[in-house]
């Protein structure tokens, strides 16, 4: 990093970026998926393993307003090995480890404790952030899977 804060400034960048990735990953869960947009740039990707995505802070909350109202679903995103590169003083990258428990009722809404055998799925974030007049705020986020959990009738 340039600038006069050197190693601690460094740090506190690591922090202030992998604290971005576990709020995201509360926000989701703890049913606010839509205050997701509140910790992305203005012009922030999303790209999902399926390839699809979002572009913009609008999109990014339009689609996690919807995810606010799956009440059925239950679900808790497992953030870990959190490794932040900061480049400079206003941009760092980042990969993380996602493993992601996920129950959806057949009926009404998800109720916790519920049964759960295995992961719904398993694989990688990778990040890029910006930090903005708001601070250290999310550019891009891409995931991909590593595993996915089989269905029963898909079993060897």
């Amino acid at each position: 990093m340039s600038g006069g804060d050197g190693e601690l400034g460094r740090i506190a960048a690591e922090r202030a970026c992998e604290r971005l990735l576990v709020e995201y990953a509360w926000l989701i869960d703890s049913g606010e998926a839509s205050k997701v947009a509140d910790l992305v740039t203005a012009q922030a990707t999303w790209t999902g393993a399926d390839g699809g995505g979002m572009a913009g802070r609008d999109e990014i909350r339009r689609a996690f307003e919807g995810r606010e109202r799956l009440t059925r679903r239950l679900s808790r995103h497992v953030v870990t090995n959190v490794r932040v590169d900061v480049a400079d003083d206003d941009h760092a990258s980042a990969t993380a480890y996602l493993v992601q428990y996920r129950h959806d009722a057949a009926d009404g809404p998800a109720v916790a404790p519920t049964a759960m055998e295995h992961p719904k799925f398993v694989g990688d974030y990778h990040l890029t952030f910006l930090r903005t007049e708001e601070g250290w705020r999310i550019d891009s986020l891409r995931f991909e899977l590593t595993f996915l959990r089989q269905r029963r009738g898909d079993r060897a």
